[in-house]
């Protein structure tokens, strides 16, 4: 006979209660949920001027700056949750719960990276660059999303009076 798992079996809570509450305790809970709106806005600020560049050909200083700065605040969520994640899991990456998270968010590090790699070194023209961008940012948006519905998921399993607390993405 096979074995088979219960239909009436409910998901595996995000946290554990010992992990919740290292992850209200942790001031890096804290960071993270600083860091994470405030690199979206730069995502955002940069998204434009990256577009514009690419439309009009203007600005091209002023987007490579903005990306520059996306990606450092990128490697400073992706330090900070790292922190976060030993805080709270026990282990710097790969915790169970954010285990898919941080395998994409390692795409969306590497091409940021790559994009700085690029820029220093002058593998790429302009607009190569620029488009390289935009596929670290897409990349970016979906990982970000997905910790977006990661934490939304746990705060609607969990009892009223619970709190979630917010992590990065990558975030």
């Amino acid at each position: 006979m096979g074995h088979s798992l219960s239909r009436n079996s409910s998901p595996r809570p995000l946290y554990s209660p010992e992990e919740r509450r290292r992850r209200d305790a942790s001031p890096w809970t804290i960071v993270q949920g600083i860091l994470a709106p405030v690199q979206f806005l730069v995502f955002l600020i940069s998204l434009v001027l990256v577009l514009r560049y690419l439309a009009t050909g203007a600005g091209e200083a002023v987007a490579t700056a903005s990306i520059v700065i996306k990606t450092l605040f990128l490697y400073a969520i992706m330090i900070t949750g790292s922190i976060w994640e030993k805080v709270v899991f026990g282990r710097y990456l790969f915790a169970r719960a954010f285990f898919w998270e941080d395998v994409f968010s390692m795409l969306v590090l590497a091409l940021h990276t790559a994009y700085l790699v690029a820029l220093i070194g002058g593998y790429l023209e302009v607009r190569p660059l620029m488009l390289l961008a935009l596929a670290a940012y897409a990349a970016y948006l979906i990982n970000a999303t997905q910790f977006l519905l990661k934490l939304r998921a746990a705060r609607l399993s969990q009892p009223a009076t619970g709190t979630v607390g917010m992590v990065g993405a990558a975030e």
